[in-house]
């Protein structure tokens, strides 16, 4: 069990590794390196629902549990729109073709929709973390 404290120190850290590996993933964009684009994009918004399922006592060992939890907990209660946690699900689902199925082949056209969304996401998902002053 953490402490407040524990907590508070774990979600920052999650927060930076995925504002971190988007700014990574930027470069890669720009590389054009589109699977690697993919995996890269999924996991900077990962780390960050990952950050705000800890912030309220939640976290999942499987991606599939976290996405559920995410689900049952900001989107269905309306805390986070349900375009986002479309988003994020289709953001999963590239990556997971994208690193498993040697016969998609990503390409910029599957990654600029999606990557435009992700500061949205990453920025939408943060400002509840902080809300009420946590990691502040």
């Amino acid at each position: 069990m953490l402490t407040d404290e524990e907590r508070k120190a774990l979600v920052g850290n999650k927060v930076r590794r995925s504002r971190e590996t988007w700014v990574e993933t930027k470069g890669i964009i720009e590389s054009k390196y589109w699977h690697a684009a993919a995996n890269r994009m999924y996991y900077a918004c990962y780390y960050m629902v990952s950050a705000l399922l800890l912030k309220n006592g939640q976290s999942s060992h499987t991606h599939g549990g976290t996405i559920g939890l995410f689900g049952l907990h900001f989107i269905k209660t309306g805390i986070v729109s349900s375009e986002l946690g479309k988003f994020y699900s289709e953001l999963f689902e590239l990556r997971q073709t994208g690193d498993y199925d040697d016969w998609k082949v990503v390409t910029e056209a599957d990654i600029m929709p999606l990557a435009s969304t992700v500061e949205v996401f990453l920025d939408t998902l943060e400002g509840v973390i902080r809300k009420d002053g946590y990691l502040d």
